[in-house]
């Protein structure tokens, strides 16, 4: 059973703030409306080991090959930007100054995402640059680990979730909305091998920190998890609840 986020405190300053979930969760929403209430940068971590999955595809690096995805994690330069154009995203991504945001979603990228974050070497060269920005303060990060592995002195760790068939449905609508084709059957296989993908790789796996706040996203609109949140930060601890 998930816990109550309005029945947690949590002292301030907050600086960091550590948001994990897997695929379609409603993290990266919860995430970004988070960042943009508080003031604070919006780093979604995922975006980082997409871009060098495109990265291994244009290349023609075949995504089996550990020791050269891991090479191109180190040499490509990947750059994570505020809003440039007011076209729907979040934020920017490039790559070797190239503006790859919009090509980061497709299926392609979705079917071979956990194999290429599943490296150790890839792994690492991404949470050296990760924990860079966690040092600058004011961030709001999001990802699979990051309460874990990436930032684990976060003062706030939140593990967000929902139900596989939710999750499917949300990545059916929103490859929709982008113009692509999308099957619901199909994606929520894929769905459920991600889960299975990142829960058992042997470096860094899916799972929340011992002191993460777990939320239940299935029937809650992110906006009231935002809310829910954003009091917990206000309110100051009280020993005599």
């Amino acid at each position: 059973m998930e816990e109550n986020v309005l029945a947690k405190k949590t002292p301030e300053p907050i600086g960091v703030i550590a948001i994990d979930g897997p695929a379609a969760s409603g993290k990266s929403t919860v995430g970004r409306l988070l960042a943009e209430k508080l003031n604070f940068l919006y780093l979604d971590t995922g975006c980082m080991y997409r871009a060098i999955t495109w990265a291994a595809l244009q290349h023609e690096i075949d995504v089996a090959d550990e020791t050269a995805v891991t090479q191109l994690a180190h040499d490509i330069q990947i750059d994570i930007q505020p809003v440039r154009e007011e076209d729907g995203r979040h934020y920017t991504v490039l790559v070797d100054g190239q503006d790859i945001t919009w090509q980061l979603r497709t299926p392609a990228v979705d079917a071979n995402v956990s194999q290429v974050s599943s490296y150790l070497g890839v792994r690492q060269e991404m949470v050296k640059r990760q924990r860079a920005f966690g040092q600058r303060g004011a961030v709001v990060m999001v990802g699979r680990d990051i309460g874990t592995v990436v930032m684990p002195d976060a003062p706030l760790k939140l593990f967000i979730t929902a139900s596989a068939e939710e999750r499917a449905r949300r990545r059916t609508r929103d490859r929709k909305t982008q113009g692509h084709s999308a099957d619901y059957d199909r994606i929520l296989a894929d769905v459920q091998r991600r889960d299975k993908i990142d829960s058992s790789r042997e470096h860094s796996p899916l799972r929340p920190a011992a002191d993460a706040i777990r939320i239940d996203s299935t029937d809650q609109p992110p906006e009231e998890i935002v809310d829910a949140i954003l009091q917990m930060i206000k309110e100051p601890v009280n020993g005599n609840r």
